[in-house]
């Protein structure tokens, strides 16, 4: 029995280590553009081009692109391949055992990563939106890449073409919590070969992705929140509406 306690107890406290080890680079705000079109638009076009080459999202289909203004035939024309119709889902044709072979482990499904991030390394969109931006150039890794919110990262740099490649500079200073180690700490990064767009402008395109991949793990999220307005709207009219009611009946009676 107290094997079994102190072996829940581990587990409690997995959560919390994992938690602690993603926390550890502070994280940067992401711009919340989920109720803008044209943001939304141009993430879309970003996941398809830059993500869905080797990460899936099976719980979407390319129709319910839709819901943020693209007609069935931009979508066919820009989003899609040969092979591929608008109400498929967006899967990817290689293989599992590949993806392993390639990069140490399977791509996970995007479908919704904003808020499985949201769930375990506080707010999701800003564990995305940092982790996007803070790729750097790392020949010891297998991909060339390394990355400061997830080290060690199995993924390459995907999106390096717009932002070039980028150096990160460390420098080692005593462990405050043991004086007798060292740690290295990040001090900037250098830009070693410049991208095809500026540092804003690179900015504003990933946080346009970040906003679709949060959109896309709910694609009914704007009409909820809209919807849950009108109804505590009505509840408060009805309350009015009930308070004085109340006020009414009770009135002549002492």
């Amino acid at each position: 029995m107290k094997l079994l306690k102190k072996f829940i107890a581990v587990l409690a406290f997995v959560p919390a280590m994992a938690i602690a080890a993603e926390a550890t680079f502070p994280l940067d705000s992401a711009p919340d553009r989920t109720t803008d079109l044209a943001a939304l638009q141009n993430g879309a076009k970003l996941f398809v081009n830059y993500c869905l080459n080797c990460h899936s999202a099976s719980a979407m289909r390319y129709n319910r692109l839709r819901d943020i203004g693209l007609t069935d035939e931009q979508i066919k024309n820009n989003l899609l391949f040969t092979s591929e119709k608008v109400g498929d889902l967006m899967s990817i044709s290689m293989p599992a055992k590949d993806a392993k072979t390639w990069f140490g482990a399977v791509p996970p499904d995007l479908s919704v990563i904003a808020r499985a991030k949201s769930s375990s390394a506080g707010s999701g969109p800003d564990w995305l939106y940092t982790y996007l931006r803070t790729f750097y150039k790392d020949d010891s890794r297998p991909t060339g890449w390394n990355n400061l919110v997830f080290p060690n990262v199995g993924m390459p740099h995907v999106m390096w073409e717009m932002q070039g490649v980028r150096a990160a500079k460390f420098v080692e200073e005593k462990d405050p919590h043991d004086a007798s180690k060292v740690v290295h700490k990040f001090a900037g990064f250098e830009q070693v070969k410049p991208g095809t767009v500026s540092s804003l402008d690179f900015d504003n395109a990933t946080a346009d992705l970040v906003s679709y991949l949060s959109w896309m793990g709910e694609p009914a999220q704007n009409s909820r929140k809209r919807l849950g307005v009108v109804v505590l709207l009505f509840l408060s009219f009805f309350l009015l509406l009930a308070w004085r009611l109340n006020a009414s009946y009770w009135k002549d009676i002492k």
